[in-house]
């Protein structure tokens, strides 16, 4: 597994809210579900992203935009138009004074808005991501990531534009890996682009060495890796690993190493019922205690006092 399946096998789709809007101009709706990540895609018409702090962004057919949150933004046929819908957590629609319409603009399935042949339709599927190793990769992206249709283009767009509306057995697990496969291959890209910034791990997967040795390590968290170890299974000595590691990566491998079990048990422990021995022997610590005190030195509080933050 690379460092960007790693990242992505964390905030998998699961049940996501995707949508089409239909509006004709003017419109304009105000987005403050506090999502974390929303991936948005005009099907027909333009619009423009208009986020509360930076420049407004323009959307045409074929673009994709991946909006990061939780900050709430503007999705309009204008800048200059004013809102007359508003999202809220929990994906409830109301006006701007707080009136409900999600029975109003309801348009069948998956459509909202004012009419199904509408001159605008908006494509968006929002994720819940909520956890630490998903935070990883949230805390490698701009608050918007734009790709145009010139410098980018997918059949997912279209596929996925096809199947948003259809009311099939399975529907929404397809919807899901559809999403998930827009939104690889949307970061792929724009990790590939000279302005794309990768961060350093998503860099060092390119690397002919520390590519597997990070691979090694996302796959296999449990296991009782040293750097001679790691070293051996990818070919190399463990001087040379380790600075090569250190170099691309920013850390050395069992820092890197640690940092990666502790996002993963933070994770597993906003599980109910996972217990802390559990969650150890998942993530290759021996014992409870051995895991708490690396969280404790690591993170600054225990595992039972983080999972008690977190609930």
């Amino acid at each position: 597994m690379d460092a960007l399946g790693a990242l992505l096998s964390g905030p998998r789709a699961q049940g996501a809210f995707l949508l089409r809007s239909v509006f004709d101009p003017p419109w304009a709706v105000r987005i403050r579900d506090e999502a974390p990540l929303t991936v948005l895609s005009m099907a027909r018409g333009e619009g423009w992203l208009v986020p509360d702090r930076g420049s407004a962004v323009r959307l045409r057919p074929g673009d994709l935009a991946v909006v990061r949150g939780p900050e709430p933004y503007t999705v309009a046929d204008d800048p200059a138009t004013g809102p007359q819908v508003v999202i809220h957590p929990g994906q409830v629609s109301t006006t701007p004074d707080g009136q409900l319409l999600c029975e109003e603009l309801d348009q069948g399935v998956r459509t909202f808005g004012s009419a199904p042949d509408a001159a605008s339709v908006l494509l968006s599927g929002t994720y819940q991501l909520r956890g630490e190793v998903s935070g990883r990769l949230l805390r490698a992206l701009p608050a918007v990531l734009l790709l145009t249709a010139e410098e980018w283009s997918s059949p997912l767009l279209p596929l996925l534009a096809e199947e948003i509306g259809r009311d099939e057995p399975g529907q929404e697990v397809v919807l899901d890996r559809l999403l998930d496969l827009l939104l690889i291959s949307a970061l792929r890209a724009h990790f590939a682009r000279p302005s794309g910034a990768a961060p350093a791990w998503y860099r060092a997967h390119g690397d002919p060495v520390v590519g597997p040795a990070l691979g090694l390590l996302h796959a296999d968290p449990a296991r009782p890796w040293t750097v001679g170890g790691l070293a051996a299974e990818v070919g190399s000595s463990r001087a040379a690993l380790a600075r090569r590691f250190t170099e691309l990566v920013g850390e050395p491998p069992m820092a890197y190493l640690t940092g990666w079990r502790l996002a993963l048990a933070a994770d597993l422990l906003a599980e109910p019922d996972a217990t802390l021995a559990a969650v150890a022997r998942r993530v290759g610590y021996g014992s409870a205690f051995a895991l708490s005190a690396a969280f404790k030195r690591v993170r600054g509080v225990s595992p039972q006092q983080y999972r008690a933050a977190a609930g």
